[in-house]
């Protein structure tokens, strides 16, 4: 005997035990798929994206400690290398001129700007400012010479015994005759300031902190390491 369709109005919701079977394996499905959307919703798409992120994080953890494995590894001949840098920058720095050098180099920068013709119209050592391996020697100076004088004076000072390093600072160079004409044999007049530098003997790197080395001024805030000529 063929069943009778049902529609949707026919059903009362109020009792459910009267529907025909297929309406209420119908409602069940319905009931069953919105309880598991629910429990998604509520439950599983939170611990989805927590997964997701953690995931990430997983990822950037591995990438990190791979990094830093790698760091390890070649900890012992970044060590080697340098304590090699350290041995090589000692060396350089004994090259440098020594606390009981520094006034016969400056008597010879002096003496050599005389010797190329340059005029010392101001000549003046400033007192010496400590750094942390190094002094800076800090001279004031007004010479007045030619183009070809002042290159001489450079080149001199490059060839004496001991290694000079010298720093220009507010350096001005400008004719020395009124109408400002420049040419070979013109005067100029070269005014500012140069440093030359030392290296510290053990007992002034590893004196007593905040303590001055005897003979100099308490330093001043470094502005750059002496890395040859500045203007």
């Amino acid at each position: 005997m063929s069943q009778r369709k049902v529609s949707l109005k026919e059903l009362d919701f109020n009792n459910i035990g009267s529907w025909p079977r297929q309406a209420k394996i119908g409602f069940c499905v319905i009931v069953g798929l919105l309880i598991v959307f629910l429990a998604y919703w509520l439950f599983v798409r939170d611990k989805r994206e927590e997964l997701a992120g953690l995931e990430r994080k997983e990822s950037e953890l591995r990438t990190d400690f791979e990094e830093k494995q790698g760091r390890a590894a070649n900890l012992e001949p970044l060590k080697q290398q340098l304590a090699q840098m350290e041995q090589v920058l000692q060396q350089m720095l004994r090259q440098l001129p020594s606390k009981t050098e520094m006034p016969d180099l400056i008597v010879d920068i002096s003496q050599t700007a005389l010797a190329t013709g340059l005029q010392n119209e101001l000549f003046q050592p400033e007192p010496e400012v400590p750094k942390e391996f190094y002094a800076e020697k800090p001279i004031s100076l007004r010479m007045v010479g030619s183009y070809h004088q002042f290159g001489a004076f450079v080149s001199g000072v490059a060839s004496l015994p001991r290694v000079v390093i010298m720093t220009f600072h507010n350096i001005e160079l400008k004719p020395k005759a009124k109408d400002g004409k420049i040419d070979a044999s013109s005067a100029l007049q070269l005014a500012g300031t140069v440093k030359t530098y030392r290296y510290l003997d053990e007992d002034e790197t590893t004196s007593a902190d905040g303590a001055t080395p005897a003979g100099t001024t308490p330093a001043k805030p470094a502005t750059a390491a002496p890395a040859g000529g500045q203007r």
